[in-house]
């Protein structure tokens, strides 16, 4: 089930289930092969660390897991709302991501 989405790295989303329902941040990366999202500050788990020579304390990390991107919106940029995303093809015939709600450019 590999392919595009329509959540791209860097899009503002807000989260719509789960213990972070409400929770907005930022795309930090995208695994379109899992149909999953990493967003900032959302999904955080602790990974315990061995020393090693570039942590020789060793220790508890904190860091972001993914999460599927059907428990995500997108959050549209000009009407600060959550939105669905449609597709327009503009005058040099390229496709571009649209606001539902606005119909602004989501780029």
């Amino acid at each position: 089930m590999a392919g595009s989405m329509k959540i791209k790295r860097g899009d503002k989303v807000e989260v719509l289930t789960g213990k972070y329902r409400g929770k907005q941040g930022k795309v930090l990366r995208s695994i379109p092969e899992r149909r999953m999202v990493i967003v900032e500050g959302v999904n955080l788990v602790k990974k315990h660390q061995r020393p090693s020579q570039e942590n020789p304390q060793g220790g508890i990390a904190t860091k972001e897991a993914p999460i599927h991107v059907s428990n995500v919106a997108l959050v549209c940029a000009s009407c600060e709302r959550v939105v669905r995303v449609g597709y327009r093809f503009d005058g040099e015939g390229v496709k571009r991501r649209v606001c539902r709600k606005c119909g602004a450019d989501l780029e």
